[in-house]
């Protein structure tokens, strides 16, 4: 079955590498079989997509699946497999160096800015609104509503477009959280700026990329002390 795919691979990548580009949005899907070959072809082309390669050399890769296909391969399996790990690792180093240069570059520019402070660690925070309130403790359990958002504005999490607040203990959350947090009196409403190192590092998580500088609008309203629970 493989073998077959694999085929149908070749026929589909053949197909692009040789056809008038330019009459493919004239294509009809008018048979079976035609549904079937063009459904190959999206799924090779989110296959690409996905791990970035839209850059590669399709008739050699068409060479790839033939020499394959024909037990006369270039490269050993384990060879070839080495080579595309090494590249993704590649890519992926490549991405985070530039992820963390970029939120380095937001970092920079933002400490500037009017009202903006810088603790020791490197967290960043403005004050929206000073209550008058408790201050937590890291180990105190606190109540909040939170606005996540990378540097680009793009939301990733939000207790206030959920229309809920939220409960956690503060130890239990990234570092720039469980700092920050601390800083707020009951009542107050913060906005932090999180280098990459105090929040989830070379750890990526939804739309969270790998060393990704984040923003976090949180209101604080209730601190429930560890001794109470």
């Amino acid at each position: 079955m493989k073998k077959k795919l694999a085929a149908l691979a070749v026929v589909a990548i053949a197909a692009f590498t040789s056809c008038d580009k330019s009459n493919i949005s004239n294509v009809k899907l008018t048979t079976a079989n035609d549904s079937l070959s063009y459904a190959i072809g999206l799924d090779l082309g989110g296959s690409f997509a996905q791990s970035e390669l839209t850059e590669l050399d399709f008739k050699l890769l068409l060479k790839g699946i033939q020499d394959q296909l024909d037990s006369v391969p270039a490269l050993e399996t384990q060879e070839a497999r080495e080579y595309i790990q090494k590249e993704m690792q590649r890519r992926a180093e490549s991405k985070s160096e530039l992820e963390k240069a970029d939120g380095q570059k937001f970092l920079d520019e933002n400490k500037t800015k009017d009202g903006v402070q810088t603790t020791a660690s490197g967290l960043q925070y403005k004050v929206i609104t000073e209550g008058t309130g408790v201050k937590p403790m890291a180990t105190d359990t606190v109540e909040v509503h939170y606005h996540g958002t990378l540097t680009n504005g793009e939301v990733f999490d939000s207790s206030v477009d959920r229309g809920e607040t939220v409960k956690f203990p503060l130890n239990q959350v990234i570092p720039g959280w469980t700092e920050g947090v601390q800083l707020m009196s009951k009542g107050s409403k913060y906005i932090f700026y999180v280098p990459e190192n105090l929040g989830y590092g070379s750890r990526a998580t939804g739309k969270i990329k790998a060393y990704s500088t984040l923003i976090f609008e949180v209101e604080l309203f209730d601190v429930i002390p560890a001794t109470a629970k």
